[in-house]
């Protein structure tokens, strides 16, 4: 069973790296990413993950908490010794960044988490709210099946916020405006001037004269 769970996990936590480092710059992380976990911070990563151990700081010795760490090692597909090795400790980190920034995406807290890698008490508060909208059990515990919900729920806002970026971005092509065509100024044809035709100036033909007769 672990091993399938191991698959899809491997899966959420390559994806989920990808969320959650658009959320939230890696600024705090790079106080601490050279350093390896504390005992009592290994135990309250591993405790915070749903895993059964005790919080506190004794050593990582005690048969339940080797069969715990083994558990996670063989559900990751780590090399599975029970021992908090360096692997171990960066793959338990990875999972605990993606947390936080799955948890800050979806619940939009005021104060971010810092992606640090530790499982302190703002993550677990983060959580219970989650687990209260959700109307799950509120134990401050992200397990498994929470991990994967909150991992959904991040890629679909996230898909989301793609479709609605590039519909806001890309305007729509639209035909440039035609300039108006000046209009042609003709120059008006001038009417010929057609000089009048005179009329003949006939003179009138006198009616001639009768002449007198002569009487006989």
């Amino acid at each position: 069973m672990w091993c399938d769970l191991g698959k899809s996990s491997i899966n959420i936590a390559l994806t989920g790296l990808v969320v959650a480092s658009i959320v939230v710059p890696d600024t705090v992380f790079a106080a601490h990413r050279h350093r390896s976990y504390n005992t009592q911070e290994f135990r309250a990563a591993l405790k915070g993950l749903g895993y059964n151990v005790k919080a506190g700081s004794d050593p990582l010795t005690d048969p339940k908490t080797v069969k715990e760490i083994s558990k996670f090692q063989k559900g990751y597909k780590l090399t599975v010794d029970g021992k908090a090795n360096p692997e171990t400790e960066k793959h338990t980190a990875l999972i605990v960044k993606i947390l936080q920034g799955n948890l800050n995406l979806v619940l939009k807290p005021s104060t971010p988490l810092p992606r640090d890698r530790f499982y302190g008490n703002s993550v677990e508060e983060l959580v219970k709210e989650y687990q209260k909208k959700n109307q799950l059990p509120e134990t401050g515990i992200a397990d498994l099946a929470l991990r994967q919900k909150l991992d959904q729920e991040a890629k679909t806002i996230l898909a989301n916020s793609a479709t609605s970026d590039s519909s806001t971005t890309t305007k729509p092509k639209t035909k440039p405006t035609p300039k108006p065509t000046p209009k042609s100024m003709s120059k008006p044809t001038p009417k010929s001037m057609s000089k009048p035709t005179p009329k003949s100036m006939s003179k009138p033909m006198a009616n001639p004269t009768p002449s007198p007769t002569s009487q006989p």
